[in-house]
């Protein structure tokens, strides 16, 4: 038994409070208690007291909750964005095609608690040969600055969506300090002296048919063969014959080739690439002709511009959870809830020890978080990725507070990171 596991153990001899989800709401609405108040059990882990200050306006506690499947255990990052010392912000690598653990994302970028973030391309079974990118399935925004697009419905990994969301589903923080749900949807285009064409993908591993897509210096350096295999709906479908590339560098384009290629993207260079009808288009372009490729995010309800954003998708809107949400499938879930308008949110990770990986469903997970206090709420990849990660009192690197179900962290493309400047 490690020394994490002995400590977990020892806090788990004292006694704790199991209430179940539905008891829980029940006692929020007859008596407005403070949010958690009804699911915080007396189960300190790993040497954090339930409730412990990590730094002003971020708490960390620890509670059971009472799913269909049994007993998990919950992990729990409450945030008020009202504290001006804290923000929250994209915890990734370094590039869209590249993973990292939570832990080692949160260090490097100084972090004082994160959990993990978005669905991810984890396998290529489907297409043998072909390099599997790491890169995540919705939309990413760090500091402001766009990574990445979203990828076709059918091609996301992950379970099945929710009725009526997609892969443009985005959690965010706006430079309003407001945390929102949205949806993010690219609009950019490809124009040179003979016209212009619409812009179908951006840094993202899969491409829609018949499209072109952008790849900038964020990418990476894994290879783009990925974004042309597959279609629009069934991700196992084979990679396109019917392939071009194109390198843009300072407005004029300098190479193009019959496949896709791999390899670091210089900072000023974009690679175009293009699938079926995509690729007819890119083979009129030749060398040294202007060209000139925009893209941004558009959101679906504010104005207001995301300081940090990523893709899962909504379980809980205005209060209700969403119609259809899965009640039958327990697993080890991470997701955030919003509360007070967005000014608070509450980062969520159930523990992957072999006696809680019954875990919770997503209509639990909903329930629980509207129980928490969250009007909203967003779920993010589960399972072996599942992840929450904080600091200590003196200590300068984050601790991994949950055990992870694969038994050590995963790396994962994204998360969401905690900073405060106090």
């Amino acid at each position: 038994m490690t020394r994490h596991q002995k400590r977990f153990a020892a806090g788990r001899s004292e006694a704790t409070v199991r209430t179940s989800v539905r008891s829980a709401l029940a006692f929020l609405t007859a008596f407005g208690a403070l949010a958690g108040a009804a699911l915080v059990g007396a189960a300190p882990a790993s040497g954090v007291e339930s409730g412990t200050a990590l730094a002003p306006g971020v708490t960390y506690k620890q509670f059971d909750v009472q799913g269909a499947k049994g007993v998990t255990h919950a992990h729990l990052l409450t945030v008020d964005l009202r504290n001006r010392h804290v923000r929250l912000g994209l915890l990734y690598p370094g590039a869209v095609a590249a993973r990292a653990t939570v832990s080692r994302m949160a260090d490097a970028q100084g972090a004082v608690a994160g959990i993990n973030g978005d669905f991810f391309d984890i396998s290529e079974s489907q297409h043998p040969g072909v390099e599997v990118t790491g890169s995540s399935d919705g939309p990413a925004i760090a500091n402001g600055h766009v990574l990445k697009a979203s990828v076709p419905d059918g091609q996301r990994f992950g379970p099945a969506l929710p009725p009526g969301t997609t892969t443009r589903d985005v959690l965010g923080v706006g430079v309003d300090r407001r945390a929102r749900l949205d949806r993010l949807t690219l609009a950019g285009s490809v124009g040179t002296p003979a016209g212009r064409l619409r812009l179908g993908g951006f840094n993202q591993f899969a491409l829609p048919e018949n499209s072109v897509g952008a790849f900038t210096s964020d990418w990476g350096s894994a290879s783009r063969v990925r974004a042309t295999c597959g279609t629009d709906t069934d991700r196992a479908a084979a990679c396109s014959t019917d392939t071009y590339e194109v390198t843009v560098r300072r407005g004029r384009v300098v190479a193009t080739s019959g496949t896709p290629g791999k390899g670091a993207i210089a900072v000023g260079t974009t690679v175009l690439v293009g699938r079926e009808s995509g690729a007819q288009r890119l083979r009129k372009f030749f060398k040294g002709e202007p060209v000139t490729v925009t893209h941004r995010l558009v959101s679906a309800t504010t104005r207001k511009a995301y300081s940090f954003a990523l893709g899962g998708y909504p379980v809980l809107k205005g209060g209700q959870p969403l119609a259809g949400l899965d009640d039958r499938t327990g697993a080890v879930r991470t997701a955030v809830g919003i509360a007070n308008g967005g000014k608070r949110l509450l980062l969520f990770a159930l523990d992957g020890a072999p006696a809680y990986r019954k875990g919770l469903t997503i209509a639990e997970v909903a329930d629980t978080l509207r129980a928490l206090g969250s009007t909203d709420a967003f779920s993010l990849d589960g399972g072996g990725s599942t992840t929450l990660v904080a600091r200590v009192s003196g200590s300068a690197t984050v601790s991994v507070r949950n055990h992870p179900s694969g038994d050590a962290e995963r790396p994962v493309p994204n998360g969401i990171g905690v900073f405060s400047t106090s």
